[in-house]
């Protein structure tokens, strides 16, 4: 019978169909507050045998389903035989259309219910607050479908693939990866057949190569939902018409953290593994890589990468802390966890800028800048923004006429990088600082103003501007810049010892019987800043030599490699050098991982005496090496 007063059922309702998702994932381990959030906004529709619930010709899908009652199945037009084949067929607890909700677009598959069917149902709105909120709903709706070819897609995924281990490391041989045999074929063989291959064969890539086994191609089932999808071709097609060519190579004794960098860089899943006759000798997947705590970084890189919302770009950012947590974990050392925090970021970076283009093009080719740490490609979880923007006036406007087109929205930019986790920087480093936002023309004058005029200010930028990286548009502005900037400080013997001069008063922190020397910033007395004090010294020492010999990469690691090369370091100093400067760095990415944990406000800033002896002792040996290269800095330069 019914009730009365309706309003009385609706807490009844709403704990009912908490009850029921529980029952099913992913929402047996979200929160209750998130599972009363959907049951508070979901309503329930009924559907009699054959009805229709979306259709490709409706428009972009605005509501999330869970089967209630009964069964949704999924339907497709076979062009070719032109004839409809269900392709999946989905029953209680199972939700859809993910893939249309995550994209915002129509879905591409007709569902229509199967008999009698009830379906709970959620708006646009109440399903991104749960994707932004609720990691588990949200890891479900990134890696849980319910077509047909994704749950093949899961059945024949290798049970072989090698997840990282806590004994292994970023530094292993590609070679203990790959999966050796790998599965081929040549360029004419029908996609079918290819398909037909790799399910014998248990895996979810086949590698096209040449008669002399050199890869030319690669298909994976990715390629296959894609091709399907959007009906590309019949499955008879040569599977070179449809195979993803030149795929990336790298030869065997590459190792694992070169290779995760690049997938999540390029957002690719697999890479084949060559030897020195660039012939075929295994394959590498992500998965072969990663299996860290549900979080990857290639998968990571490729959500933020496609992400629809600024919304989830915030959410995801959390997801970052959780990896690098992994990563230490699975044998990541600073220099390549700080690289992975910095491709991340980039990623995130040139998401915001793409969204922003799609709402608000300026209309003018740009190239966004970044400096100092993220230049460097050495950034943590404590970041704030040094960016610029570099453009080539077009013909007929001013450079004043472009920088009222792009000023505004660089300045949406920042602001949205800002919501994003990046600190708007207190200096105006940004982009949306006219006097950041410059032509080429602008931008070399700047410079040749800078090296000739060494002002303390000047010095002081140098610690930003010259360490400088392009992460979106065009790169061959910056590489012509930078030529003729790295050509000016080579002949500048003055503006070289001014730089060295500068850098040796970043002094570590040691009295002179090697006891610490502490901060006197008042609340921050017995403190030492790791930053500041600690990694600095190698920075700005290293900048100098490395501007000085004409070394390119902006990389503190990479450029004492680099002037090592050189025979400017000698290779054990530099050695020594480096496994201070990571070992600094480490200390400060889990002082950093501990404030997390606490819930408190990131800084650069501990106590020596919170650290156990040997990290004391560490502390103390490196910053003892800091001296040491400023000694060569100060001998170099006569200082």
């Amino acid at each position: 019978m019914a009730s009365a007063n309706p309003e009385n059922d609706r807490p009844q309702n709403i704990r009912a169909i908490m009850t029921f998702l529980r029952e099913h994932a992913p929402f047996s381990s979200m929160d209750d507050a998130h599972l009363a959030h959907f049951a508070e906004n979901a309503s329930i529709q009924f559907y009699a045998d054959g009805d229709v619930v979306l259709s490709p010709d409706q428009d972009v899908v605005k509501r999330f389903y869970v089967v209630k009652q009964g069964r949704i199945r999924g339907e497709r037009h076979n062009d070719k035989e032109d004839r409809t084949e269900t392709t999946f067929e989905i029953s209680q607890g199972e939700c859809f259309p993910l893939a249309a909700m995550i994209g915002e677009r129509p879905t591409r598959t007709l569902h229509r219910a199967s008999g009698d069917t009830f379906c709970l149902s959620i708006g646009q709105a109440a399903f991104v607050t749960l994707f932004s909120e609720s990691e588990p709903f949200r890891d479900f709706c990134l890696r849980g479908v319910s077509s047909l070819l994704d749950q093949v897609n899961r059945r024949i995924q290798s049970s072989a693939m090698a997840s990282m281990g806590s004994s292994t490391s970023l530094d292993t041989p590609l070679e203990r990866y790959a999966l050796r045999n790998p599965i081929v074929c040549s360029p004419d063989l029908p996609v079918r057949k290819a398909v037909a291959r790799m399910h014998e064969n248990n895996v979810g890539s086949i590698i096209i190569t040449d008669e002399n086994r050199i890869p030319t191609g690669i298909f994976t089932l990715r390629d296959l939902r894609t091709m399907i999808a959007e009906g590309t071709g019949p499955l008879d097609t040569p599977i070179q018409q449809v195979m993803t060519k030149d795929p990336c190579c790298l030869p065997s004794h590459a190792d694992a953290f070169e290779a995760a960098m690049l997938m999540a860089e390029h957002h690719f899943a697999h890479l084949c593994v060559i030897d020195d006759d660039h012939k075929l000798i295994g394959v590498v997947s992500e998965r072969d890589l990663f299996s860290l705590q549900r979080v990857d970084l290639v998968n990571l890189a490729r959500t933020i990468g496609t992400a629809t919302h600024l919304r989830t770009l915030v959410s995801l950012r959390a997801d970052v802390s959780r990896l690098v947590d992994a990563m230490l974990a699975h044998g990541a050392d600073s220099g390549q966890v700080v690289k992975i925090i910095t491709t991340l970021n980039d990623v995130t970076v040139r998401r915001v800028l793409e969204l922003n283009i799609k709402k608000h093009d300026p209309g003018i080719p740009f190239t966004w800048l970044t400096f100092g740490s993220e230049g460097r490609q050495e950034q943590t979880l404590l970041t704030d923004q040094d960016n610029g923007i570099l453009f080539q006036t077009p013909e007929g406007m001013s450079e004043e006429q472009v920088r009222e087109k792009l000023l505004p929205f660089a300045r949406r930019v920042n602001d949205e990088l800002a919501e994003c986790g990046f600190t708007l920087c207190k200096g105006n480093i940004m982009a949306s600082n006219p006097k950041l936002c410059l032509s080429d023309r602008e931008w070399d004058d700047w410079f040749i103003r800078f090296i000739d005029a060494s002002t303390p200010q000047n010095l002081v930028y140098s610690s930003i501007f010259l360490d400088m990286r392009a992460i979106y548009g065009p790169t061959e502005p910056l590489d012509a810049l930078l030529e003729k900037v790295l050509a000016r400080i080579r002949k500048n013997a003055l503006f070289q010892k001014m730089l060295a001069g500068n850098a040796f008063q970043r002094k570590p922190p040691l009295t002179m019987f090697r006891n610490f020397r502490y901060l006197s910033d008042e609340g921050n007395k017995h403190s030492l800043d790791l930053k500041r004090q600690g990694l600095a010294p190698f920075v700005e020492a290293v900048r100098v030599f490395a501007l000085a010999n004409g070394v390119e990469t902006a990389n503190t690691l990479e450029r004492m490699d680099e002037l090592a090369k050189k025979g400017i370091f000698d290779p054990k100093d530099a050695n020594a050098w480096k496994e201070a400067y990571s070992l600094i760095q480490a200390i400060r990415m889990r002082a950093h991982q501990e404030m997390l944990a606490k819930d408190q406000e990131l800084t650069n800033y501990i106590d020596p005496d919170d650290l156990n002896p040997l990290d004391r002792r560490i502390l103390r040996e490196s910053f003892r090496q800091a001296q040491r290269l400023q000694q060569k800095l100060e001998v170099t330069y006569q200082l």
